[in-house]
């Protein structure tokens, strides 16, 4: 009997210390927040803001159109009203979502109604989405902030936050795939295939040429 009231005793003490990381891997996963941001190519601010301390993942995808589960060909045809778009989830303890907004504006051109350095159309252009009042004050604070120290009328505009939809697995972390796919600069591996098309569009020229040292991803 004592052998088994041992056993009962160890585990229930298992039982409760299961429960009780569970619970503290559940508590912690509900302390991580999203930002929503659109910046022109999906796959540069996904490479830009996976760099930034407290952020723990980036996603591509969609957000701010009318279209339910909307590949990536509509979106780039026009006509959805969707942006490229990039759901950035971070540690609110490490970094603030008022940091992750200034650094977004000093990562683009929030100038350019168009689009963004060699992509052009509606899918490209620049946006904040936000939930509720209080993350719209921060990211209305952020712009004019952008405003103010670039002496330009920035464009960005602050909307609603709805349905973000991810793009296929093709287009995650693009930035560092193995994948060969064919390019116009010839066969390359996903990686080198970025690197090559993020110089010639000019994406870290224009953003140097707009924000110098203040800018903190072009370069690296």
């Amino acid at each position: 009997m004592l052998k088994y009231d041992t056993l009962k005793s160890i585990a229930l003490a298992g039982m409760i210390a299961f429960a009780l990381t569970t619970q503290g891997h559940k508590a912690e996963a509900a302390d991580l927040e999203t930002l929503t941001v659109a910046g022109g190519c999906f796959w540069c601010v996904e490479a830009d803001f996976e760099k930034v301390k407290g952020v723990t993942g980036a996603v591509s995808g969609f957000a701010g159109g009318t279209v339910q589960n909307p590949t990536y060909k509509q979106v780039t045809a026009g006509g959805t009203g969707h942006y490229e778009a990039v759901q950035i989830t971070y540690d609110p303890s490490v970094v603030d979502q008022r940091t992750l907004l200034d650094l977004f504006f000093r990562s683009v051109d929030p100038t350019d109604a168009g689009g963004q350095f060699c992509d052009r159309g509606e899918s490209y252009r620049t946006a904040i989405f936000v939930d509720g009042p209080a993350a719209e004050k921060t990211a209305k604070a952020a712009k004019a902030k952008a405003e103010a120290d670039l002496g330009q009328r920035v464009v960005t505009p602050v909307l609603p936050a709805g349905e973000f939809y991810p793009a296929d697995a093709y287009h995650q972390d693009y930035y560092k795939g193995r994948q060969l796919v064919i390019t116009r600069f010839g066969p390359k591996r996903q990686a080198s295939a970025y690197k090559a098309y993020r110089e010639a569009c000019g994406r870290d020229a224009r953003v140097k040429e707009l924000w110098g040292s203040a800018a903190p991803f072009a370069g690296s």
